[in-house]
């Protein structure tokens, strides 16, 4: 089967998905007040698949290894930070929590500024290895998450409550204003990085091969990994952290499509991450009834295929 062939599969699938989330249970009676509730909960799915995988995939094409994704670089733990020193300081009714625009503008922010001091730092020395980003990366997700902990046991239960929502990945509660905002950023960013598809490419064949091509590789790395940090933080700042998601989906799609084009492999992900999200939900809905969340059969699955990246040595 082509490349080609396989997107439209997977487009097909999402559609199908979407439209029994839609569709299902309408009347003449009810389908405003349904179309209200899922329509946002549809797009904030698709919006969260896309920005991943792009994210993901782009990601792992920069640092040449397929098991890191932006996750691995704090960003989930530097919003639950956020997320929990809001409440902390203001409280769990204040207009930063309650107002989905501010909270939304705060989190991305703080989340941008993070990268770019990190990436400021990293570009500071010359011939620095991409591991030692990784690195700090890793050690500041662990000192957010044990701040935010520490911030969690001393707080009250009433705004423990407020802050809970935030903490785990749902599809249930999204805030429609919230999700159209979304929309318009998450293309921009698809679309900017969608330009770079060409010297991604080059990029994939290594660092020494790129620079004798011509690429400048110190701009390119730097680019990336902002909007790689910009979709991540619509995503999670959009339905909460998913984990594994964006390792998962990457992997299944290289190993799927065998390509190394990126204007194929961007879409592909794109598609196939959307496609598992709708399945994903429809089943914990359907067939598990609320009785899991999507967020825990990702973890449970993602794990699995992790471990067997690392039996099979195809982690690079």
């Amino acid at each position: 089967m082509q490349d080609k062939s396989k997107i439209v599969l997977l487009v097909v699938v999402s559609l199908v998905f979407i439209g029994l989330f839609i569709g299902i249970g309408l009347t003449a009676d009810n389908y405003q007040y349904f179309l209200s509730r899922r329509v946002p909960k549809v797009l904030a799915i698709v919006i969260a698949g896309i920005a991943i995988a792009q994210s993901s995939l782009a990601f792992q094409t920069i640092t040449h290894n397929r098991i890191l994704t932006p996750s691995i670089m704090g960003f989930d733990s530097l919003y639950l930070l956020t997320q929990t020193t809001i409440v902390a300081t203001f409280g769990g009714m204040s207009s930063f929590i309650l107002d989905a625009y501010l909270n939304f503008s705060l989190a991305v922010s703080v989340m941008l500024i993070f990268s770019s001091m990190l990436f400021a730092f990293y570009f500071r020395k010359q011939n620095q290895s991409l591991i030692m980003l990784l690195l700090l990366g890793v050690i500041f997700g662990q000192l957010f998450s044990n701040i935010a902990s520490f911030f969690i046991m001393l707080m009250d239960p009433n705004d423990f409550a407020s802050l809970q929502a935030t903490m785990f990945a749902s599809f249930n509660n999204v805030n429609v204003d919230l999700v159209y905002l979304g929309t318009p950023l998450l293309l921009l960013a698809s679309a900017a990085l969608f330009s770079m598809n060409r010297t991604l490419d080059v990029f994939w064949l290594d660092k020494d091969n790129a620079i004798s091509l011509g690429v400048d590789v110190r701009k390119m790395t730097r680019n990336v990994l902002l909007l790689s940090a910009f979709l991540i933080s619509i995503s999670t700042a959009l339905v909460g952290p998913i984990m594994f998601f964006g390792l998962l989906v990457t992997n299944l799609t290289r190993e799927w499509f065998k390509s190394y084009q990126h204007r194929v492999l961007l879409f592909a992900c794109s598609a196939m991450s959307v496609s598992a999200l709708l399945a994903g939900q429809w089943m914990v809905e359907k067939v598990f009834h609320f009785s899991t969340t999507l967020s825990v059969i990702i973890n449970f699955i993602g794990g699995i295929y992790f471990l067997s990246l690392l039996i099979r040595n195809k982690v690079v």
